[in-house]
């Protein structure tokens, strides 16, 4: 059997504690829609490690963390 992407449920741009990280299992703190509507999402740690791949292929960029509350300037994602 081959795995597929299919694409996910229509929701506004927000992250529920049922989401995880697609690399490791833990909570989704960002979630990265791509061109063709699929999504990933990841946890904090994993967002950081990819943040400039991601944000060059993203169509839609949701980071839980900055939509809870305003950040720095300059401040990264926990």
């Amino acid at each position: 059997m081959t795995p597929t992407l299919t694409p996910i449920a229509t929701r506004d741009d927000e992250l529920i504690g049922a989401d995880r990280c697609d690399r490791c299992g833990a909570r989704a703190k960002v979630r990265v829609v791509l061109a063709g509507g699929m999504d990933l999402a990841f946890c904090g740690h994993h967002a950081r490690e990819y943040d400039d791949k991601l944000r060059g292929v993203a169509v839609k960029f949701v980071d839980l963390d900055a939509s809870q509350a305003p950040a720095a300037a300059g401040e990264s994602l926990n």
